[in-house]
This record gives C-alpha cells, structure tokens and sequence, in this order.
C-alpha cells in the first residue's frame, strides 16, 4: 500500500506547471529511489494549457491577447537499484523547468525602452507585445544513493547534471531577438528521510541546489546589429517536503510542500538590459507549492487517488509577460495496475484553475484571468 499513491499521481504533475510559480514544471521529485525493491520506470504527460487575457495597447485602449501558452511534454524516467537492505542507488531524468510562450499578431519595433514605447510611440489600437515569443528548455540527469539506518532513518544525496537552451523574440524592444546555445552545469541533491513500513508512513526532506551554466548568447536588433555575448542562467535553489502515510487499511494519506528561490532568479542578455533598463526575465517572490492527497487500495491488483495541489496567488503584482500566470489550484485523478510479475501501469489527469495575474509594458497594466490547464500523463513501471 505504502508505493500506491506516488505513483498514481507523480505522472501528472507537470501539468500545474502551466501555472506553476515562476517556470517550475516537473517539481524535481525523487520518490523513485525510495521504490521498493529494483525499480524502473518510464512516463509522458501532455499539458494543454488556456492562458490569455485582455492586453492594453495605450491608456483606456485594450485588446484580447489570444491563447499565448503553448501546450507541451513531459517526459520522465528513472531506475533504482538496491544494493543490500541499507543502500540503494536511482537515476532520474526529468525535465524540471520550461517555458513556450507565443503572443501572435505583429507590432511596431521600436529602437528604444519598453517604457518610452508604451509612454506614447505606439499608436492607439496597435498591440507593443505581439510576435513577442520565448522558448526555454531544461534537461537534467540526477544520480542519487540512499544509505537507509537501523532505526528507519535515512540520508540521501547525489549530483544533477542539468542541461539549459533558450530563445526569444521581442519584437517591440528594438525588433529584438535572441538565442542562447545549449549549456550544461552541476548541482548538489542532498536530504534526510524517515520510514516505518508497517504503518506506510515515509517522511523525505531534500534540498536541490541552484546550477549556474553559462549560454553563448546571439542578440539582434535594429539598435545594434547582431552581437555576441556570454548570459549566465542560475536555476533556482529549493527544497522538498514529501510525506505519505496509512490512515486506515489499504488507504494513504499522502503530501508535499516545495519551496523555490524564484526571487533570486533572473535572465539578463546584455543589450535587452541596455534597451530596456531591466533583465529579460525575474521574478519578485519566492513560491510554495502545497500538495495533499489520499490514495485507495480497491483490489489486490487496482488502486486510484486523488490530490489537490495549491499556490497562493498574488494578483496585484505584476509579472512577466513570458509567464502572465500566478498560483494555482490544482486536482488530480489517478489509477494504478500492478500484476504478480512486477508489471505497472498507472495514469492520471489534472485540471488546474490558473491564477490571475497582470503584467505592465511601460505605464501600460494589463490582465490575465479565468485561465485553465488540463493534463494527461501515463506511466509504466518494472518491480524486481
């Protein structure tokens, strides 16, 4: 009973992402290496997200934006091997942060700040932020051991090779363009656990640490030309509280909070900032993302659960407009298959309220709300 709802509803999870505090996406979970036994696993998941909003084009003139959230997959995949009764290994892939964002249409470029073109070079009814779309993608590797202690502690820890690209247009910053080359950098992954198998209960803290790669950057624009230069990326630091438990026979309550630096984070190519005075893309708050769910053991063989997942929503602060979301109130849905040989087949859905938030370009404010995300994952798993 005690694997029932990890993994019933790690497939989906993704698909908060949509609305998910700064780019998180897959939430950086290690629950594999806690599996019992030898343990493989491969998922996918598709988020649809329905972000769009009503966009100011100059004071008391607006427009609607259109949808501007790309959908997208999540791919995962991890293997753990126990070496004895004490120490266990995992490798994890997933693809932790991510952002498609695309504003159709076309606008003016203009040779100057985002603060001079909405301050009155745009002429009423044209839209500053159209053709703006951006592009990043994250890859990582992590490798994990877990040494397990006679009283049911434990320690964990490992490293996580993480792989970053990104491009942008822009066009109202002086017809602005830009693409990063691919970069790779390393992090740490450390933490501590507590397991009692014959209530199910499993308590993991783990911190993950920020990972610094640095991108060949190629900026083009009307004010300067095509340059080159170099743009350092720091994913953010954050931690994970992850508990399950029994509550009664064949039923887990189970849970995680997950906190993110997002305030220290930022993207800042050099001729965007002398454009515009500002980084490309930062954020002011940190974020907290709470989980809470129960899973149920029907028949030997068949078990579902359900979980809702929370973050608070802000919607005075201006965000960016390559993330025009803030919290989220997320349910998930999600089945399990087991067979004698070890076989496992789950899958899940999700719908996600998305959080209104409003953006600024310049003096102008703007609005996004009554936003959605649905999300559909599956996963097949190997126990020996």
């Amino acid at each position: 009973m005690k694997y029932l709802a990890l993994v019933a509803t790690g497939l989906v999870v993704s698909a908060g992402g949509a609305g998910a505090g700064g780019i998180d996406r897959s939430g950086q979970s290690i629950q594999a290496l806690f599996e019992k036994g030898n343990y493989a696993e491969l998922s996918f998941g598709v988020v649809n997200p329905s972000v769009s909003g009503t966009v100011a084009v100059a004071p008391g003139v607006s427009r609607q934006s259109g949808e501007v959230a790309d959908s997208y997959w999540q791919v995962g995949a991890a293997y753990k091997y126990q070496f004895n009764d004490r120490l266990s290994a995992a490798i994890i892939y997933d693809q932790p942060f991510g952002a498609d964002i695309t504003y159709s249409g076309t606008s003016v470029p203009f040779a100057g700040t985002a603060a001079a073109t909405a301050g009155g070079n745009i002429a009423a009814g044209q839209w500053p932020i159209a053709g703006t779309n951006a592009t990043l993608d994250a890859d990582a590797i992590t490798g994990l051991l877990n040494y397990r202690f006679a009283n049911g502690f434990g320690v964990h820890g490992g490293l996580r090779l993480q792989k970053i690209s990104a491009d942008s247009d822009v066009p109202i910053v002086a017809a602005y363009s830009v693409e990063g080359e691919t970069d790779e950098g390393v992090g740490h992954v450390v933490g501590i656990s507590y397991e009692k198998p014959e209530i199910a209960l499993r308590v993991s803290l783990t911190y993950n640490s920020s990972i610094e790669t640095n991108h060949k950057t190629t900026e083009t624009t009307v004010a300067f030309g095509t340059t080159t230069s170099t743009t350092e990326i720091n994913t953010p630091e954050s931690i994970n509280l992850e508990f399950q438990s029994g509550v009664a026979q064949n039923t887990l309550v189970f849970g995680s909070v997950r906190w993110v630096d997002w305030s220290g984070f930022t993207i800042t190519p050099r001729d965007y900032q002398i454009l515009t005075g500002g980084p490309f893309l930062s954020y002011t708050d940190d974020a907290y993302t709470y989980t809470i769910g129960v899973g149920r053991r029907f028949t030997p063989k068949f078990s579902g659960s359900v979980s809702f997942t929370y973050e608070e929503n802000d919607d005075n602060t201006p965000v960016s407009n390559l993330g025009p979301t803030d919290g989220k109130f997320g349910v998930t849905v999600g089945a399990r298959y087991e067979n004698e040989s070890g076989m496992i087949l789950s899958g899940g859905v999700n719908y996600t309220w998305i959080g209104d938030a409003p953006t600024e370009i310049g003096a102008l404010r703007t609005e996004f709300k009554d936003n959605d995300a649905i999300g559909v994952g599956f996963k097949i798993a190997y126990r020996y």
